[in-house]
């Protein structure tokens, strides 16, 4: 858009992290925004579900972050309403749990002297011998943990995870959510966590304390969304998208589906957070066929929780366990009252989330509720952490296309429609699914804002938040942005703003 042409309404689709940051920032700025969701609840991935008084998240949501913008962000919405709260994980595998972060004597006696060191000698060989090129998920973890330890912790559990084999999988995943991570940097943590202080490890997945909200991450984007209608704007529910209408390089009306009933919006700017595949499908005229073609090579992992209400106080101590093991579909289990005891109404009662991972209109997908919830009962009692007779009442709650997959590709297919939609002067793309990038929360936050800010003028680009560089919760230092909250965000009128200014490594 033209940098002194500041739009008097927008349009934004979706009503998650990335959505509703960049609804407030332009409420801010006195610019009329419409939200449209398509969902019933707010905070997309991000929510958080209630059933009969038992609070559960899609997926635990730690808030924690290098982006000191979005921590002042965090506190000026919730305050006082935040917890602090330890980070307590364990690895289910082979009938055994393992300490994460890996701890020496467990780690030893879990798997037993001889595979220890099979593992250290598998280590040392690819320190010698390494897969030259890395291309896939398996060439990266393989070269920085050996075949052993790769195929003892990380090769199932991904595949669960992501359906498709390791060596499908693009390196750019591996580098992205495990960067800074080898058996050396693991092995060395632990031996110096003793002297260390919290959260001053240098990897990302060792940090022990994060944020939480006192009723579930769902309570921030409630905040957002009470937020964004105080500035006299509109958060929209059960809306969904479903045509976006365009001439001469802008999108020029948007229509969605209400109630059975489709209903046209002009629109002078458009902020989408909704799946690129979906967004190229719904524009109008079609989009050229090589766009088309690159927006279907685009796939998503979907996922379901099934919530389980177990008649016992406590059960373990963990916020969250992963479950490597084959042997069961589980591939996470979230223990929410130790993630904040608020989130469960009766205190003799524990309330677990079992995650699922699967494509839509799959086995596990289409399977009846109450099928699941006998599922997620038996495979409790399989790994020994329920007596299935105590399990008294459940519920199932699906989310589609809930992680963008980093196949072969992806990259090629996104530097296509990158090309294609920024050929839009009145339309910004946010969000995990709206960039097709494994954003957590924060990142989602900061494309948000800087979508936000380049319709309002700004020399800002949502596109070079460059997770797979500089993970959130990775140690070190990182840019002070300078200025408090509220300069960065624009209480005044628009000024340039770029990534590095909110503290985000950006491809060069």
């Amino acid at each position: 858009m033209n940098a002194n042409a500041q739009p008097k309404s927008a349009l934004v689709i979706g009503a998650g992290p990335a959505g509703l940051t960049a609804a407030w920032v332009l409420g801010r700025q006195n610019v009329r925004v419409l939200v449209l969701e398509a969902d019933t609840i707010v905070g997309g991935i991000a929510r958080t579900s209630e059933y009969k008084g038992f609070r559960f998240d899609i997926g635990g949501h730690r808030f924690f972050s290098k982006v000191r913008a979005v921590e002042a962000l965090w506190n000026e919405m919730l305050g006082p309403e935040m917890l602090t709260r330890p980070r307590l994980s364990r690895i289910y595998y082979d009938g055994k749990w393992f300490d994460y972060p890996l701890k020496a004597g467990n780690a030893l006696m879990g798997l037993g002297l001889t595979r220890t060191i099979a593992i250290g000698f598998s280590y040392l060989w690819r320190q010698l011998f390494p897969i030259k090129p890395e291309v896939s998920f398996e060439d990266w973890t393989v070269n920085r943990f050996g075949w052993s330890l790769y195929n003892t912790f990380f090769k199932a559990y991904t595949e669960k995870v992501w359906g498709i084999p390791c060596n499908q999988i693009g390196a750019q995943w591996a580098a992205q959510r495990i960067k800074g991570l080898s058996l050396w940097s693991a092995a060395r943590e632990m031996m110096l966590a003793p002297f260390r202080s919290k959260n001053s490890t240098k990897i990302r997945s060792l940090i022990e304390e994060f944020k939480y909200p006192r009723l579930g991450p769902g309570m921030m984007w409630e905040t957002f969304t009470t937020k964004v209608e105080a500035q006299g704007n509109t958060v929209q529910m059960a809306s969904a998208v479903v045509k976006l209408h365009h001439a001469i390089g802008r999108i020029t009306a948007v229509d969605y589906k209400k109630d059975g009933a489709i209903t046209r919006v002009p629109v002078e700017a458009v902020v989408s957070t909704m799946p690129l595949r979906q967004l190229i499908d719904a524009l109008s005229p079609e989009a050229p066929k090589e766009v088309r073609d690159a927006a279907h090579q685009l796939s998503y992992r979907d996922f379901l929780t099934v919530a389980l209400i177990v008649n016992q106080a406590e059960m373990f101590p963990d916020n969250w366990i992963y479950v490597h093991d084959p042997g069961v579909k589980l591939g996470r289990i979230q223990n929410f009252k130790n993630w904040s005891p608020e989130m469960v109404p009766d205190q003799s009662k524990t309330c677990l989330g079992l995650e699922y991972f699967c494509f839509e209109g799959d086995g596990l997908w289409t399977m009846a509720d109450k099928d699941l919830i006998a599922l997620g009962t038996k495979e409790l009692a399989a790994i020994g952490l329920a007596d299935p007779s105590k399990v008294v009442d459940g519920t199932v709650v699906r989310m589609p296309k809930a992680y963008p997959v980093y196949d072969g590709g992806y990259l090629q297919a996104l530097e296509v429609l990158r090309a294609y939609l920024t050929t839009f002067t009145n339309l910004q793309l946010a969000g995990r699914n709206g960039l097709h990038k494994y954003n957590n929360q924060d990142h989602a936050m900061v494309t948000g804002i800087l979508a936000a800010k380049a319709l309002l003028g700004a020399k800002a680009d949502p596109w070079l938040v460059n997770v797979e560089d500089d993970y959130h919760e990775e140690g070190g230092d990182s840019f002070d942005p300078g200025g408090d909250l509220s300069e960065l965000l624009g209480s005044q009128p628009a000024v340039p703003v770029a990534a590095k200014d909110l503290e985000l490594r950006v491809k060069s």
